[in-house]
């Protein structure tokens, strides 16, 4: 078969092994057939294109073909027929219809003659002008976003309105504006605008637009006429407008808004994606330079509060060897230097609270216990003490640890804290415990004597003053217990407050647990005076603790027992508790888990997953359970099946999640292996197409160098002609590239986490590997372009794996039916649909469906229609497997024509 024949075949898509004769003066009705003499004179023409011709041909008449083309196609025919065989000729013929009419094809001979074939490449040329404007789309957004991003603060309006400018001259627009949401959020208002010379002054800065923009859709660019629109009138004026919204993580965030501009018209090679690409090179650096210069102003405000407030941030270096406080703070106190040793800041600090202050920041650095306390600030300029309330916490774990904090002058409120404490002492003990009862016990010559007690002792316990009156009060407390009540006392004179548990027996011998709580008053002396105390029955509190701990100790044998790992930790996930059977699968001990924040043995996405979880547990819904994936120190990644009951306080909050889980990482793996091993048997199964993928190419390569050998034999060497040559070359390279690129990446394992993509990469993936091969045997393709922009949550090769695996299923079928029936046209149908909560992606074919019998068993491991040693019957179980592992369904039903598949995958919701 010549070249001619085979490229033929391939623009009409016919199957390259079809002979077309060319013996007979009558060639099929496609496209337009000149039969030209030696001398490139049209004899006869024919085809349904000769009727877009200027002037049709008559056969008493021969005209040369140069004057029905223009002029620049002259230089592609040059010369006689025979100068032109075997090369593409690209001609633009005259036209009735006014526009040229742009024609591909080539000569071969006929008979005496010459035969030229040509075809209408019209909407190849197209393609090529819109991929040019894109392109130019493309650069024009990134110069827009580069200059936005790297110019000043100060010069941002003035960069702003230049891009506009320069937006406005690139595209021909009158008026440009930028509108944003308003300081509260509840409406537009326009930023800034653009007008060209002569056009009108429709907007200006600051300008409040309301709520209008709010109607539109703001997910795609919006055309708008005054008469369809009649709110948007006194935003556009009388003309035809033009808006296109930018989306960020919270919804529509800013409007680029055109007025007196048709975007149909004036810019039809830009795609509703190009228009948007151009918003958010304007608003996403516009917004993010703007939220940077507010961050700067509330620093300004911040630094001014703390100046104010005599306060600021302290920071204890990684080595914890220096101090670093903040200007406000080192003014303030009158320090040297931003940067202090740690001994030096201990120095400033009164010697009663210095020992605190570094036992606080040894727990800090050591435990991660927070900091807070007050200290008394010695400075030499002062006579008395200033009072720091110190608050710290620490960031970071192990070596990037960090101890942070915040000191504030409390010493007006300490002070008149030290003034009222004394005086407001027996009534702050009276007021908050009166259902209890309240005592006053009077210190006489070494002893404390009670001299009070409340009305609230005879109900009690039956005793009286009288009966605990003269040292008799110590016989009324449990035997067992009254060396804790010396205890109490003594603590009570030593310390100045006291609380203490224990037993005191009533009038009828019955023992009852008190809670005794009190605090020694001084004079000015600071000799004591007399101790205001309460008593709290807590007996039935104690019992239940003693049951607790007994009930808790039971348990605790249980769970260190099991089998299962079992844990609690609290929401943030730091653990509070494990038991031995997760210890030793993370190769610890028991008693090191505590503190452990199981968070860090996942990556950031499994992370914020995980507590997402969390926090969608209520009280009425305490429990959830997952599969968790955590990447351990030196090992590799483990799975494990998690369930988690949350355990809340009266509030509702969660407090503490306890946790039970199972190793599941073998059965995981042997999925993955299952799931790489049917993925490679499909490649395997794909590698005929996939050759005839690759071959084409090198087909049209191999054409092109043989014609320009073929010029620089002849001493022809035209520029314009090799560089069109050589960029037909780099395509056909690219193209080659793209399918070998594209062979590694689907035969490459998944990666270990699932991630966001839009299902119609799928698609696209998949028709780039079995396209060509399907219609090589025949089977026609039937696709549905779909223009939604949604994602979903997996692994983008997996699904291209079911895909293939449900297409060269159909093939299979379809084949079969063919050999039985040669008159049988054979179809698959790929097409993909979304709503509000799912993607469907949907494989049809006409090969007459399943047999209802086996539809409930299609999906079962080893469950195979096709001849033995021919098919596994793992790729529908394997491929529901990979469905229903990303959260979705793979279903099977008969429809009219045939068998119909059906991929629902749930949308991934914006984090």
């Amino acid at each position: 078969m010549s070249t001619g024949d085979k490229l033929f075949a391939r623009l009409l898509n016919r199957p390259s092994g079809t002979p077309l004769h060319l013996d007979s003066p009558v060639v099929p009705s496609v496209g337009l057939q000149l039969y030209l003499d030696g001398e490139g004179r049209i004899i006869h023409l024919s085809g349904p294109l000769r009727h877009l011709l200027a002037q049709e041909i008559s056969r008493p008449h021969p005209a040369p073909l140069l004057e029905y083309v223009l002029p620049h196609s002259g230089l592609a025919i040059e010369g006689r027929p025979t100068d032109w065989q075997g090369q593409l000729l690209d001609l633009d013929f005259f036209s009735a219809a006014g526009p040229p009419l742009h024609l591909r094809g080539w000569v071969q001979a006929q008979g005496d003659g010459w035969l030229m074939q040509l075809l209408d490449i019209g909407d190849l040329l197209g393609e090529r002008r819109q991929t040019r404007s894109r392109e130019q789309c493309q650069w024009l957004a990134t110069q827009i976003r580069d200059q936005l991003r790297l110019c000043s603060l100060a010069r941002l309006p003035e960069a702003l309105g230049e891009q506009l400018q320069h937006l406005s001259q690139h595209l021909h627009i009158p008026c440009l504006a930028v509108a944003l949401l308003d300081e509260q959020g509840l409406g537009w208002q326009i930023h800034q605008h653009y007008a060209a010379l002569n056009s009108p002054q429709l907007w200006r800065e600051q300008q409040s637009l309301g709520t209008a923009l709010d109607s539109l859709n703001g997910a795609l660019p919006q055309r708008l006429l005054a008469s369809e629109q009649p709110r948007l009138s006194t935003l556009f004026g009388p003309n035809a407008g033009f808006a296109v919204p930018y989306r960020d993580a919270q919804g529509v965030a800013a409007w680029l808004l055109c007025a007196g501009y048709n975007a149909q018209q004036q810019a039809p090679d830009l795609s509703d994606h190009d228009w948007l690409l151009l918003a958010a090179a304007v608003a996403a650096p516009l917004l993010e330079r703007l939220r940077e210069h507010r961050h700067h102003q509330q620093l300004e405000r911040l630094e001014i509060l703390q100046a104010l407030l005599g306060s600021g941030w302290w920071e204890v270096t990684r080595d914890s060897t220096e101090v670093q406080l903040a200007p406000t703070l080192v003014r303030s106190l009158g320090l040297p230097a931003e940067r202090i040793t740690i001994q030096d800041w201990f120095n400033q600090v009164h010697p009663a609270d210095r020992d605190e202050l570094r036992s606080g920041l040894q727990a800090l650095q050591d435990q991660g216990t927070p900091l807070e306390l007050c200290v008394r600030w010695q400075c030499n300029d002062q006579a008395l003490p200033l009072w720091f309330r110190l608050q710290g916490r620490s960031l970071g774990i192990g070596a990037q640890r960090r101890l942070v904090g915040f000191m504030l002058d409390i010493s007006d409120i300490k002070n008149q804290q030290q003034q009222t404490a004394t005086a407001h002492a027996r009534l702050d003990n009276l007021i908050a415990s009166s259902p209890a009862v309240i005592y006053v016990q009077r210190y006489v010559e070494g002893a404390l004597q009670p001299t009070f007690f409340s009305a609230s002792l005879q109900p009690l316990l039956g005793w009286s003053l009288a009966d605990c009156d003269d040292g008799r009060l110590v016989e009324h407390v449990h035997p067992e217990d009254r060396s804790r009540y010396f205890e109490r006392t003594r603590q009570l004179l030593r310390e100045g407050t006291v609380s203490a548990r224990y037993r005191v027996l009533d009038r009828d011998g019955n023992a009852h647990w008190l809670l005794d709580e009190a605090k020694l008053l001084r004079d000015d002396l600071g000799l004591p005076v007399e101790a205001v105390g309460l008593w709290l029955d807590v007996t039935e509190a104690t019992l239940a603790a003693e049951r607790v701990k007994a009930s808790e100790e039971r348990y605790r044998i249980l769970v260190e027992d099991s089998p299962a790992m079992i844990c609690r930790y609290h929401p943030d996930l730091t653990l509070t508790f494990g038991n031995r059977s997760l210890a030793t699968y993370l190769e610890c001990l028991p008693e090191q888990l505590p503190g452990v924040n199981l968070g860090s043995w996942m990556s950031d996405e499994q992370r914020l997953a995980f507590i997402d979880r969390l926090a969608q547990l209520t009280p009425e819904q305490p429990v959830s359970t997952a599969e968790i994936n955590l990447r351990l120190p030196g090992r590799e990644h483990a799975w494990w099946v998690w369930s988690d009951r949350g355990v809340f306080d009266d509030q509702g909050q969660l407090i503490e999640v306890q946790a039970v889980g199972r190793d599941n990482t073998e059965v995981r793996r042997s999925q993955q292996q299952l799931t790489q091993s049917a993925k490679m048997a499909t490649l395997g199964e794909m590698a005929t197409g996939l050759a005839h993928e690759i071959n084409q190419p090198l087909n049209v390569m191999r054409m092109a160098i043989v014609n320009v050998l073929k010029r620089l034999s002849n001493g022809d060497v035209q520029i314009d002609y090799l560089t069109d040559k050589l960029n037909r070359i780099d395509t056909q390279v690219q193209r080659a590239a793209r399918v070998v690129d594209h062979m590694r990446v689907f035969g490459r394992r998944s990666e270990i986490e699932q991630h966001p993509f839009n299902p119609l990469e799928a698609i696209e993936g998949t028709l780039s590997l079995l396209s060509e091969g399907l219609r090589g045997k025949g089977v026609e393709l039937r696709i549905k372009e779909a223009g939604f922009e949604v994602q979903v949550r997996g692994y983008v090769d997996q699904l291209e794996q079911v895909l293939i695996n449900l297409m060269v299923n159909a093939r299979d079928a379809l084949i079969g039916k063919r050999e039985a029936d040669r008159d049988f046209q054979p179809w698959i149908a790929v097409y993909a649909e979304c709503d509000e909560h799912v993607v469907r992606l949907w494989v049809e074919d006409n090969g007459g469906g399943i047999d209802p019998r086996l539809l409930e068993r299609i999906f079962e491991p080893f469950f195979t229609t096709k001849p033995v040693g021919v098919g596994t019957g793992l790729g529908l179980s394997v491929s529901y497997g990979i469905v229903d592992n990303m959260g979705g369904r793979l279903s099977v039903r008969n429809g009219d024509a045939g068998a119909r598949f059906c991929i629902e995958l749930p949308i991934a919701l914006d984090d």
